[in-house]
């Protein structure tokens, strides 16, 4: 399986690593929000949460736009869905494995059973 761009991919999965990360994706999936909306259900300072969307950023998961004096932060779908289309070639892959594996199986039981 190939891809287009394994460093996204990397990067993807890199920033997914973090819990924290993962839960600012997850309250960014529901609408944009502000670097302090985003903060404020974590027991750290904005200077970490901003750290941690520059890692998303880098990623490409995040964007950042500009509305007069807020900075708003939007989720990208792009980085999320190439991931998930390289997640679900291999389910597909694994599945045609257990799939043979059983017939396999059932090939043996009736051989065995005569």
């Amino acid at each position: 399986m190939s891809y287009g761009n394994p460093a996204g991919l990397d990067a993807t999965f890199a920033a997914l690593a973090d819990p924290t990360r993962r839960a600012i994706l997850a309250r960014l999936a529901t609408g944009e929000a502000s670097v302090g909306e985003l903060a404020a259900p974590f027991a750290m300072s904005q200077p970490a949460i901003s750290k941690h969307l520059k890692v998303l950023e880098k990623a490409g998961l995040v964007s950042r736009g500009r509305d007069a004096q807020r900075r708003p932060v939007r989720v990208e779908a792009q980085p999320l869905a190439e991931a998930s289309a390289w997640l679900e070639a291999y389910r597909q892959t694994l599945e045609a494995n257990f799939q043979r594996l059983d017939a396999l199986l059932d090939e043996l039981k009736t051989t065995q059973g005569r």
